[in-house]
């Protein structure tokens, strides 16, 4: 198989499908070939939930100041705005993607999100919280979409897979609990064969084309630098104020699924399936790095939290009494401590595209 269906970064939607995503100042960005994927089919966590979790359980995503640039206010995503996948589905031409149980009641053809806050790519308690659900949620779900097995595979062929980011969450538990480095990092193989697992399953029954995204930098999050504050200064990066060991720890996660991919890649080579690492990491680090450059002045600080220095508290969270929101969203990368702005998703978006127009 050619090399660059194993590319590490996500540039094949670029490329092969023109997609196009706006910049902060409304320049368009990239244009080519208008062929494009009839649906998109997303798995993962809260970086992508459009509204799962809330169907499931009360979360403050369903309210304000959750959702306040969102055109219609808050619908259950963990922003205060569009995410990734909402940025990638309007540079197709796509609606935003409706959560799972929005659309299994009903005769529908066209995208569909099962991502939900919170999701693990390992099994998890409640079992809804698991990859694994997710799945079976697409199971479930396809005979709404397709009559039979060859059609099914044609819908999941022509549709954008996004599986995640998944696996966050497996490691969030534990290093927020206080366990060890070196004891959160036995679960590293484990979090990446289920991942590797996941997209077998989707590609047996059709997929073609599998994005999957890396972890962000979680030495930046307010949540860890909050949790794991520290007075010895050769913790953290001088140039961005992170915490070196957990982006470190977020690295070599990425490494061993960039690894894993390129292993599905191979083995899927006479298959033609394209499978994409989405280098979330780096296009991140990018903004944390020189935040002024692309128009923050708050990096590491949470825009709507309760209080500290990065604005964390996780008794007082973001939307509960006592928590504070900044006045302008768009100036901060944190939105709640442990997810981002809309300002901050949509970089990483447009991130994606110029790895390829600048090649």
């Amino acid at each position: 198989m050619d090399a660059f269906y194993c590319s590490k970064k996500l540039v094949l939607i670029a490329i092969a499908y023109g997609l196009l995503l706006l910049a902060p100042s409304g320049r368009s960005l990239g244009a080519g070939p208008q062929k494009r994927f009839g649906s998109i089919i997303s798995f993962g966590d809260s970086l992508a939930d459009t509204g799962n979790k809330i169907s499931f359980t009360s979360s403050q995503a369903s309210r304000l100041p959750y959702g306040m640039n969102f055109p219609g206010g808050p619908t259950g995503r963990y922003s205060n705005g569009r995410l990734i996948v909402d940025f990638i589905a309007q540079s197709m031409g796509l609606q935003f993607l409706q959560p799972y149980p929005a659309k299994k009641d009903s005769n529908f053809s066209g995208s569909v999100n099962f991502a939900v806050a919170g999701a693990t790519a390992l099994n998890s308690t409640p079992s809804y919280l698991s990859m694994g659900s997710q799945l079976e949620w697409f199971k479930k779900f396809l005979p709404s979409l397709c009559n039979n097995i060859s059609s099914c595979e044609v819908y999941i062929g022509n549709s954008l897979i996004l599986m995640g980011e998944i696996g966050g969450n497996d490691y969030n538990g534990p290093f927020l609990d206080g366990q060890s480095k070196e004891d959160v990092e036995k679960l590293v193989p484990c979090v990446i064969k289920a991942i590797s697992s996941a997209i077998e399953k989707l590609i047996s029954q059709g997929a073609k084309t599998v994005v999957v995204p890396g972890n962000l930098p979680i030495g930046c999050s307010a949540a860890y630098l909050t949790k794991f504050q520290s007075r010895n200064k050769s913790d953290y990066d001088p140039k961005t104020g992170c915490l070196s060991w957990l982006n470190n720890f977020a690295q070599q996660h990425n490494t061993q699924l960039q690894e894993e991919l390129n292993r599905l890649c191979r083995l899927h080579a006479d298959s033609r399936v394209k499978i994409i690492y989405a280098d979330y990491f780096n296009a991140a680090m990018k903004f944390y790095t020189d935040p002024a450059k692309f128009g923050f002045e708050k990096a590491t600080i949470a825009c709507c939290g309760g209080k500290g220095p990065y604005n964390y508290n996780a008794s007082v969270p973001c939307g509960v009494k006592g928590s504070t929101v900044c006045g302008d969203p768009s100036k901060y990368v944190s939105w709640d401590g442990i997810h981002l702005t809309e300002a901050a998703y949509r970089l990483i978006a447009n991130e994606i595209i110029m790895e390829y127009l600048h090649d």
